[in-house]
């Protein structure tokens, strides 16, 4: 990656780097962060086990919801830049707060995460700026849900409006799934997230991962990406928050990217400057490619976890400055990523029962991994008192690794991944499989 500005400002310090969050988003950003030579410390908060493997880095055991002891802290630690990881804390204003205290923050305020913590806010806000998305209704209660349901002539898709980790998008092969799927929305599966549901018409073909880094006015793309959301192979199963993914994605061609950009990216950025909403973060765009064209599906207010995890490794050491110049709103709009000649591939090992009901705390065995452009990134570890790795989420690690194509890619990722156990290890074989000349068997 170079960064070409023409912009005279030097930036005065990086040296201490904050990261809010416990995934493996965050362990990435962290990875990607540490390589910078002028930082000399990466914070998290809380981050995980993985966390304490990474050079340069240490977590922080805080409350990020008592703001007055956070603030007295970052303070105390001279944190020079902040970037908030998960979607919560961003619905929930932190970057407003810090902001207000005089801190570099890369992250939208609460007025931006509304295009992921409210669908319905996020489908109105496309249809005013006349961005291409399926065609949806806002729904109040069970009984309009179920009016919608049965006028239509194909079963709809069924979203909880607010946050759900992922999880709360349904997408039916009958009317009768689909009302079910409502019902057990109105009935607090998602808790407050579910007051209010979309229902959207099913539109069809492959979907991709876009991202941009915006200052409030300029930006600049990273490369794209496809994950898997579905939990088994063949992309079948329960939506999950992702079982794997890979970057760059071949599906976007350059052409493909320059009208996605002139029909989603910019007006969705031009319609926030018009609703007087600063957004200095990543806008992730969700889209799936129709035979119409690119449509979005959604918003994310933060990178997509496992696409984070896939795209970091192609970044240089020079990212970190893309963060800072978003957070000043210093973009120069003239900041070129040059990424290496290598493709990325990531494969996400779960806990049984994930995305439903799993246990967690057993130990987690790890051989002899090939380190060469390879990385594991936790998402859900602990250490106990004996200091042993245990599993403590769904998702449990990721396993990323680059090479010159996606069969070498995805050879290397799951070598790894046999060297890697705990009790109730799951994950798919099939991802990449739409970039694979070899099959899952033959890997």
């Amino acid at each position: 990656m170079s960064i070409n500005s023409t912009s005279s400002e030097k930036f005065n310090r990086l040296e201490n780097i904050l990261i809010i969050g416990n995934g493996g988003r965050e362990n990435s950003l962290a990875w990607a962060i540490q390589k910078n030579e002028l930082v000399k410390k990466v914070y998290l908060i809380p981050g995980n086990a993985g966390s304490e493997r990474l050079n340069k880095c240490e977590r922080i055991k805080i409350d990020i919801k008592n703001t007055k002891d956070l603030v007295e802290k970052l303070n105390f630690l001279k944190i020079d830049l902040i970037v908030i990881g998960p979607e919560v804390p961003l619905a929930n204003g932190l970057a407003d707060v810090l902001r207000k205290n005089n801190f570099k923050v890369f992250g939208p305020g609460k007025d931006g995460a509304k295009l992921e913590y409210s669908k319905s806010w996020a489908k109105k806000f496309m249809q005013e700026a006349n961005i291409p998305t399926a065609k949806f209704w806002k729904v109040n209660s069970l009984e309009e849900a179920k009016e919608i349901i049965d006028s239509s002539s194909i079963p709809l898709v069924v979203k909880a409006d607010g946050l759900a980790s992922g999880k709360g998008v349904f997408i039916p092969d009958s009317k009768d799934e689909c009302f079910k799927a409502a019902e057990s929305i109105f009935n607090g599966k998602f808790g407050d997230s579910g007051n209010v549901l979309v229902l959207e018409e099913k539109i069809e073909g492959p979907e991709v991962s876009v991202f941009a880094l915006c200052d409030g006015e300029k930006y600049i793309l990273l490369p794209t990406a496809q994950d898997h959301k579905r939990l088994n192979e063949e992309d079948k199963g329960p939506n999950t928050g992702g079982m794997g993914a890979y970057s760059p994605a071949p599906l976007l061609t350059e052409d493909s990217l320059d009208i996605i950009t002139k029909e989603i990216i910019e007006p969705t950025i031009n319609e926030l400057n018009k609703k007087n909403i600063d957004y200095r973060g990543v806008i992730y765009f969700g889209l799936m490619i129709t035979k119409t064209g690119a449509k979005v599906i959604e918003y994310n207010c933060r990178f997509g976890d496992p696409e984070c995890q896939t795209i970091m490794p192609l970044m240089d050491k020079d990212f970190v400055f893309l963060l800072e110049k978003c957070a000043m709103g210093k973009l120069t709009g003239y900041e070129k990523i040059d990424t290496n000649d290598k493709v990325s591939g990531c494969v996400i090992a779960t806990s049984k029962g994930y995305p439903q009901a799993y246990k967690t705390g057993f130990p987690i065995k790890i051989g002899r991994i090939e380190s060469n452009d390879c990385q594991i990134f936790d998402s859900g570890t602990s250490f106990n008192e004996k200091g042993e790795l245990l599993t403590a989420g769904g998702r449990v690690l990721s396993i990323v690794c680059q090479e010159k194509n996606f069969d070498m890619v995805f050879e290397k990722a799951y070598k790894n991944l046999k060297e890697i156990n705990f009790e109730g290890i799951y994950y798919r074989n099939d991802i990449g499989h739409q970039v694979r000349k070899k099959s899952s068997k033959e890997i």
